[in-house]
């Protein structure tokens, strides 16, 4: 409904509980967590660190708490971090101490843990047993990024010869691989290099990776599906395809049984369904003064609409 505000409906539409957030806003995602919970990305209004909370909201009672509070889980890397300026690229964010940026959340059951999305870093994130004696599991992507900090030795091992992704959004689960503790994940790769709360650090990037917002005419964002290995504490590329480019926002998300992929490139102000070897099927295109986050398909089966 808002960002201090969600609301439930059924499949009549109508509403059946409206969930008061109280001091906190939302941003970006919202998913399901354990059985009658909802997990939310937010931060407190008012004050200066953004998207870097996780509430959990009790869809009974309407209860809402802090659950996981990324300041304190990665202290060492936040005293790191500093404000944006006026002189930083992302300069309308000036004076928000934007250090770590969530983007999207995805709920494991099975270990009572948590994948989350650091646009800012580049990073994808995942914590174990987020209702209890929660600690940091891994960390995927530019291991170059962690090398100087207390965290590089929570970097996942690179597999393969791929270039990693940057500035990714919407990092959602697919399947379980031949053993246990492997899985894939389907990660939005904007392919875009931008650090605005980081003092005195660069990186080699390849010439494939953006670090224009709008492009400059030749870059690629791409869908990735990462094979993640918990055994070997590695993750590799295991498909990938190229969609228009878009530096922020966006989604590639699996359409039901089809291996089909819907994808949405926000900055390009397109969408389309792509087959399952990433073949464009059909794109659609649009105006607007702000781009689409995300974009889905369904059948409405079990919704009534007139």
């Amino acid at each position: 409904m808002s960002n201090g505000k969600l609301a439930r409906f059924n499949g009549l539409g109508q509403i059946e509980q409206i969930y008061d957030l109280g001091e906190y806003a939302l941003h970006h995602d919202i998913g399901f967590g354990q059985e009658g919970e909802i997990l939310a990305l937010a931060e407190l209004e008012g004050s200066e660190n953004v998207e870097d909370l996780v509430i959990s909201i009790d869809m009974e009672t309407g209860e809402v708490q802090q659950l996981i509070d990324f300041k304190e889980v990665m202290s060492g890397y936040y005293e790191m971090t500093r404000p944006i300026t006026a002189a930083d690229e992302f300069f309308w964010q000036a004076g928000e101490w934007d250090w770590i940026h969530l983007n999207s959340l995805q709920y494991m059951e099975e270990d009572d843990s948590l994948i989350v999305s650091s646009r800012e870093t580049s990073t994808i994130i995942k914590l174990k047993n987020i209702h209890g004696d929660m600690e940091l599991a891994w960390l995927a992507g530019d291991e170059r990024f962690w090398t100087d900090t207390p965290y590089a030795d929570y970097c996942l091992e690179q597999e393969g010869d791929f270039v990693p992704q940057y500035g990714q959004h919407c990092v959602e689960y697919l399947y379980d691989g031949d053993e246990e503790g492997v899985y894939y994940l389907a990660v939005y790769n904007n392919n875009y290099w931008s650090l605005n709360s980081r003092d005195d650090f660069e990186l080699d990037l390849a010439e494939s990776v953006g670090t224009d917002l709008y492009g400059l005419g030749n870059e690629t964002s791409q869908v990735y599906v990462y094979k993640i290995d918990e055994n070997n504490d590695s993750f590799s590329l295991a498909f990938s395809f190229d969609v228009p480019y878009s530096s922020i926002v966006s989604n590639g998300s699996a359409y039901g049984d089809s291996g089909h992929w819907v994808v949405n490139s926000g900055v390009s102000k397109v969408f389309g369904e792509y087959d399952a070897e990433g073949k464009l099927i059909r794109e659609f295109s649009y105006e607007c003064d702000m781009q689409n986050y995300r974009v889905f398909k369904y059948d409405f089966t079990g919704v009534w609409f007139r």
